[in-house]
């Protein structure tokens, strides 16, 4: 049996919907083994037989959909994926905190067309893009929450990459390979 981590995308907690309980029947009842949630922001661990992830991806987005009626998105991680991440150690000597966000940004796609774009002038000053994981296909930054006034990262992260990504925190990326 392989591991996996399904990051979910568009995941309001507070749509009974999309509560874990929900989240982890809809992978239940597709036949995937030793399910659980990771905190309350769409991401689920499993493990499955299967070893193709565009086919899992596609399985569980069909199965949110047709379930829940959950359009987001769904983008699978390997734990061998995340282990590597976590080992390859890319914030270090950073502490993610209120006024420092450490963010990982996984991309659907590989070579995306527009990795190495920098954010726009009124999002430099408060977040850096550090690099990009190839084998795990995330985007690595640090966002300054230190003033008010948060930049919509979010949103420029969609426009640059697509719809298809989802961003967690290094904290979260921690904790899911933690329960993997």
């Amino acid at each position: 049996m392989n591991r996996y981590a399904a990051l979910l995308r568009g995941i309001t907690p507070s749509n009974p919907a999309m509560r874990g309980e929900k989240l982890r029947g809809v992978f239940s009842g597709l036949g995937f083994e030793s399910v659980g949630s990771v905190l309350g922001s769409g991401n689920v661990v499993f493990s499955s037989a299967e070893s193709d992830c565009a086919a899992l991806e596609s399985k569980i987005q069909h199965g949110l959909s047709t379930e829940l009626g959950i359009g987001g998105g769904t983008l699978i991680r390997t734990r061998a994926e995340l282990r590597a991440l976590i080992e390859s150690d890319p914030f270090s000597g950073l502490t993610h905190s209120r006024e420092t966000y450490l963010m990982v940004t996984f991309l659907k796609e590989a070579n995306h067309p527009a990795l190495g774009t920098e954010p726009p002038p009124a999002l430099a000053d408060q977040v850096k893009i550090l690099g990009y994981d190839e084998r795990i296909r995330a985007i690595l930054a640090v966002m300054d929450n230190s003033v008010p006034g948060t930049p919509n990262h979010m949103a420029w992260l969609d426009r640059t990459f697509g719809k298809e990504n989802t961003t967690r925190t290094w904290a979260t990326v921690q904790k899911v390979f933690a329960k993997l």
